[in-house]
Formats: structure tokens, sequence, C-alpha cells
């Protein structure tokens, strides 16, 4: 066998083994380091904490002492954890609520035929996203001040009635609270809602408008159906989003007045970094993420959208 054929006899059991190897092992790793370095270490450091009796002095010393669940009787047991718990969920559902209804009327409204410029509108109303959250927070805070030169304020002058101290009552906070909730959230829930608006067929409405239907009538069970799968997938990030609401409430007034509206992220950071718990804090934040996590795997499968469409 002359060496020409070697080389090529070497090539082709090169090609075989390139072959019978699995390359998405190799494919997977880095995404597999990038997760255990920036997620599953973080948790499990979390976990650990939240059952050691960790303080600032010893959290980095390696100084602190395991205790089991006695943080987390101790958080239970806390009628402050039962307020952040039952405020955080009000304001689940009030802020995904407002959020959902602002956005999908929007949508409609920006998608509909009679609409000029309609490209032109979607990009104005999605512009904010670009913004960062910490500024358009800041901003809201200006607007919801308690002085009588704050927007609200001069809003509620104009119209004959007098001013409010929005962010040291505990509901007018919680308003304030959902106003700037709505103005964060929208142009993501805008991005979704338009995308699926555009894929329900013309067909569909002008069969229904041949029908005798009028425009609620056609939303209700013709363009509500067609989206309703995407509308409920943001439904339910919304609703996560809403649960680790932190930003918010820490700008405003830290929760107030009196930590009546401290959501549950930020009650356990407060019982962290204002009143060095550790692990009560690590505690909170652990109980948060199970309740986070249960929410959504019982929305997905009673949404059933991990199956697939008929059809599909």
């Amino acid at each position: 066998m002359s060496f020409s054929n070697h080389i090529e006899k070497s090539r082709v059991i090169g090609r075989k083994v390139s072959e019978e190897i699995d390359w998405s092992l190799a494919l997977v790793l880095p995404g597999l380091f990038l997760f255990t370095a920036f997620m599953l270490f973080p948790m499990l450091y979390l976990l650990y904490l939240s059952i050691t009796n960790a303080t600032p002095a010893t959290v980095f010393q390696g100084e602190e002492i395991i205790v089991g669940l006695e943080n987390y009787i101790r958080v239970l047991t806390d009628p402050q954890f039962w307020n952040s718990f039952g405020i955080t969920w009000l304001w689940v559902f009030t802020s995904v609520i407002l959020k959902m209804i602002f956005a999908v009327g929007i949508a409609i409204v920006v998608t509909s035929r009679g609409v000029l410029g309609k490209r032109w509108f979607q990009a104005l109303l999605i512009l904010p996203y670009g913004f960062p959250p910490i500024f358009r927070v800041v901003i809201f805070r200006g607007i919801f001040s308690t002085a009588r030169f704050g927007l609200a304020n001069q809003f509620l002058l104009w119209l004959g009635f007098e001013p409010v101290a929005w962010l040291s009552r505990r509901w007018m906070a919680f308003i304030s609270y959902n106003i700037t909730e709505v103005w964060l959230s929208y142009p993501f829930l805008l991005l979704i809602i338009i995308g699926a608006l555009q894929g329900v067929p013309d067909s569909l409405v002008d069969a229904a408008k041949v029908d005798g239907a009028g425009p609620a009538h056609r939303f209700i069970n013709v363009t509500l159906p067609a989206i309703k799968r995407p509308v409920l997938f943001a439904t339910i990030l919304t609703s996560a989003a809403s649960f680790q609401n932190f930003i918010i409430p820490f700008v405003f007034n830290g929760g107030g007045p009196s930590r009546t509206n401290e959501l549950i992220i930020l009650y356990g950071y407060k019982e962290a970094f204002n009143y060095g718990a550790y692990g009560q804090g690590s505690a909170i934040m652990v109980i948060a993420l199970v309740f986070i996590g249960l929410f959504m795997i019982i929305n997905v499968k009673k949404g059933k959208l991990a199956d697939k469409e008929k059809g599909a």
C-alpha cells in the first residue's frame, strides 16, 4: 500500500471517529458553566445562608453557624412578613390587571386599519423601553411628589381638587406604585401583543363583520381567542416580574409609610442589609423563590403553554 493510500485511509478513519463523537456536550458546556456560576451557585449559597446565623461580620469570614430552620420559623411568625406577603400578592393582582388592560387597549388602537402611521406610533410607544428603569422610576417619583409642584398634584389642582400626600399615605403610595409599574412594563407587553394581533387572520375579522358582529363582539369572540396564548404567556411573565419588584417601592418611599407597602423582596433586602440579619433575609428570599417557582409552574400547566397547539 502506497504512502498516499495510508494518508487517505487515516482521513477516512478520522472522519468516522468525528462522526461518532457526540459534540453536543461540548456545545452545551459554556452555557452550563455560566448557569452554574451566575444562577445555580448563588441559589445554593442563598439556601445555605438561610439555615445559618450569618451577619455582615461573619458572612465572608466563614464563621456563621448552622441553625437549621430557625430563620424560617422567625420569618413565618413575624407579622411584618405576612403584611409584606399580602401586599405583594395584592400588588401582583392589581398591577397585572392594569398593565394588561393598558397594553391590550393601546395595541388594538395602533393595529387598527384606520390608524395612519401605525409603524411610527408603535416605535414611539416602545421608546420608553430603551431608558434605564431607575431613570424612569426617579422621574415618576418626582411626578408623585407630595409637594404642590409635583405634576400629579398640579393636575389635581387643575381639576379643582386639593393636593394629595402621595407617598405619605399607604394607599395613595400603592396607587402611585401601580401607575408607575404600568408605564415601566407596557412597552414589553405591547411588543408581544402587537405581534399576536398581527397574526390574527383578516378573513376571520371580515367574516365576523359580515355576520353583523360589533367591535366588542369581534374582540371577545374572534381576536381574543386568537391571541390567548401569547397574552397568557405575557401575563405569566409580567406577574413574576411584579412579584419580584423592588425598585419602585425602594426609590419612592422605602416601602412606607412605616413599612406598610414593603413588597416581599424589599422586606428581605431590609432584613439583610438594614438590620444585618443575613440569615433571615436569605430565608425570605428562598420563600419568595419557592412561591415564584410554584406560581410559574402552575400557570404554565393550567394555561397549557408547554403543550403543542393542535395542528402544529
